[in-house]
């Protein structure tokens, strides 16, 4: 379950008198939304700024923003360095703490990307929250997966590429079948230990593997994993609202959770035959994740929550996010951008969790049909 949450203004402008490398200090260029309001967005558009809040990673002390920046697809596939610069910088400005990573991405290029872009800005370290992930490394027999090997390595060629002495967070990306998880705990604590990383987590594990997890934790007197990074959206629910259910209190797991707008399907901005050419859909990558996503019943859907988002003057993406940060167990919602714009939007998602009044969720349900069934009880 979410700890309770605190709201703090955030300045616009990083601190002077702390860096985060080096003593050059930067100030950042004025970010503007050029876009013209659409007439349905004018009522979001008109209410006060919402500040952002910082919610407790599950169980632990680490507080982490409520909406967060996935570096996944955009840098080092769609975005440069300065471009890169850009989109974290209007992160910060919106209070925005919290950024997260993987070796994978980009083949390792995304966590050069970050780690260069955030030392240009000069951020003070202790102001943000980086995380990365494990298990994709390369293509050697030992260059991937969670033996304590690759976990070490791994771990030491990200923060190399990150230009950082340490992460926040680390996770394991995928589970390991072909690695006792005794091993996997073992290295995790071990980089713990060493100072390499703080907490360390999981992603799209299963509640038996968690809970096995932290089995061998708990025997063995180690730390277990604090957080899962699940996917988590309108259309993709079971795990965070069924199965991990009990571990929220008995392990006090946090979530940071991943594609909270179905990879863009919940934008509105696919139609059948229709993928503009800037999106993801449009990369060579994500072709087959295309064909499998933008079917007929998941578009129908998608349009049947336009007259809902329209009714409450918010863009259909700021109507996804807000719904998936309203749930009191996401600790953080990862979002993602290629635009200034896209940001300033997204983060106006935190004015739209208060109008997700009890009425408006079941009118959202009536649409998507999609919450799983609770776990039994047979008592």
């Amino acid at each position: 379950m979410r700890q309770p949450t605190t709201e703090l203004e955030i300045p616009t402008s990083t601190s002077p008198t702390h860096t985060f490398f080096s003593p050059k200090t930067h100030t950042a260029p004025p970010h503007t939304d050029l876009t013209e309001t659409p007439p349905h967005r004018r009522r979001a558009a008109h209410r006060r700024p919402s500040k952002m809040q910082y919610n407790n990673l599950g169980r632990s002390g680490l507080r982490v923003s409520q909406l967060s920046y996935g570096a996944w697809v955009t840098f080092g596939n769609q975005l440069d360095v300065k471009e890169a610069k850009s989109l974290l910088q209007a992160c910060r400005d919106a209070g925005v703490n919290f950024f997260d990573n993987a070796e994978v991405y980009a083949n390792g290029r995304a966590e050069e990307i970050m780690g260069q872009a955030i030392r240009d800005l000069g951020w003070r370290r202790a102001d943000v929250v980086i995380s990365t992930k494990l298990f994709w490394g390369g293509q050697g027999p030992n260059d991937k997966g969670l033996s304590r090997k690759h976990i070490v390595e791994g771990l030491k060629a990200s923060l190399k590429r990150l230009d950082m002495e340490y992460v926040d967070v680390v996770y394991c990306h995928r589970p390991d079948a072909t690695t006792p998880i005794e091993e996997t705990v073992r290295a995790m604590n071990w980089v713990i230990d060493q100072g390499w990383a703080f907490y360390w987590g999981t992603s799209e594990w299963t509640a038996q593997q968690i809970t096995e997890a932290w089995g061998v934790a708990n025997r063995l007197d180690l730390v277990g994993p604090i957080v899962e990074q699940p996917e988590y959206n309108l259309f993709s629910r079971h795990k965070v609202e069924s199965e991990f259910v009990p571990l929220y209190s008995t392990y006090g797991i946090g979530l940071t959770t991943w594609s909270p707008l179905a990879s863009g399907v919940l934008t509105g901005k696919y139609s059948k035959g229709n993928i503009p050419a800037e999106s993801r859909f449009a990369l060579d990558n994500y072709k087959n994740l295309a064909n499998r996503s933008l079917v007929d019943d998941t578009l129908r859907k998608v349009n049947g929550l336009k007259p809902i988002a329209s009714e409450l003057g918010v863009s259909m993406a700021q109507l996804g996010i807000a719904w998936c940060a309203s749930n009191p167990n996401v600790s953080s919602v990862i979002t993602g951008a290629t635009k200034e714009s896209q940001i300033v939007e997204n983060m106006k998602a935190l004015e739209v969790v208060p109008l997700l009044t009890p009425e408006v969720l079941e009118k959202i349900e009536a649409v998507v049909q999609s919450k799983p069934k609770r776990l039994e009880s047979y008592r």
